[in-house]
């Protein structure tokens, strides 16, 4: 047996199914079923369930599972304590990142920036997505970290660190009813028409769980994935919408009004997965990530 059966028998137990297995190790799907099939002829199981749809693990699959991990990351350290005897960390580290992603505690720029000073023989490969998208990733490898806006209730089987916090503001048109207010209530909005972002963002989650919370609904006309499009719904007076006030641009010709009571949070947390250890590389990002939101927060506070 080698490491590599049990890399190819992982990558196809996390995607369930060979095609996309081949996919994600860049090679071609007749290898892929060729190693898992070797694998099983050398341990006396069948692995999976083979299907027209669908690819699922046998009981042995599930039992091998967790072992197979626990040596591949087993294997990851020994490569890693060589690397640094040899004189640097090196690696790759796949980071998801959100479409809106605008606050200074996650300005992944800078991130990688200061990370590629300290650690320039790691490679970061970015992925953006949705929050959900990314939390599905992480439970299933193909991420190491990502950034998300999930509540811990949607967050099974992820360990959140939280990076970033902002209370959600009404976003309107200077010459709407409410632009000359010094704030809201949720209980107000129900007759508006809201612009938002695809139910798969932190956002969308936040605020469609808020008003659901009140027993109150909300007419989502249009639904835009990029903040641009939403502020630009906003300023033409087509909807309002509510929003992380650190998303929008500077001077974004729109007036952003705080919301009482029961304001939805968006809470930006770096997330990895519960249930495998992170490599050296994955480690040392997220300690860096941690690094500049406390150095975020220190310069917020003092301004």
């Amino acid at each position: 047996m080698e490491l590599r059966h049990l890399v190819t028998f992982t990558t196809v137990a996390e995607e369930g199914s060979f095609t996309k297995a081949a996919d994600r190790l860049r090679v071609v799907q007749s290898a892929v079923s060729a190693t898992v099939r070797n694998l099983e002829r050398e341990l006396g199981v069948t692995l999976f369930e083979r299907t027209t749809h669908r690819v699922e693990l046998t009981c042995a699959g599930r039992v091998l599972l967790p072992e197979a991990r626990r040596t591949l990351a087993a294997a990851d350290g020994l490569r890693e304590v060589v690397d640094q005897l040899r004189g640097g960390l090196r690696g790759t580290v796949r980071l998801g990142v959100m479409l809106a992603q605008r606050a200074p505690a996650v300005n992944v720029a800078q991130l990688l920036a200061d990370f590629r000073d300290e650690y320039p023989d790691v490679k970061v490969e970015l992925q953006v997505g949705p929050s959900q998208q990314h939390a599905a990733d992480l439970r299933s490898g193909r991420l190491d970290l990502a950034y998300l806006a999930l509540p811990r209730r949607d967050a099974g089987g992820l360990h959140l660190t939280p990076i970033d916090t902002q209370v959600m503001q009404l976003c309107c048109a200077p010459d709407h009813r409410f632009a000359g207010r010094s704030e809201v209530e949720l209980c107000e909005l129900t007759d508006e028409t809201f612009a938002d972002g695809p139910e798969s963002w932190g956002s969308r989650i936040a605020t469609d769980r808020a008003f659901a919370a009140l027993g109150l609904e909300r007419v989502v006309r249009y639904e835009v994935a990029d903040v641009g499009s939403l502020v630009d719904l906003v300023r033409y007076r087509l909807a309002v919408a509510i929003t992380p006030p650190l998303v929008l641009e500077p001077g974004a010709k729109v007036r952003l009004i705080p919301i009482r009571q029961h304001a939805p949070i968006f809470q930006v947390s770096l997330a990895a997965s519960a249930d495998r250890q992170l490599g050296a590389p994955a480690r040392a990002l997220l300690a860096t990530a941690q690094r500049r939101a406390h150095l975020s927060a220190g310069l917020s506070t003092r301004s």
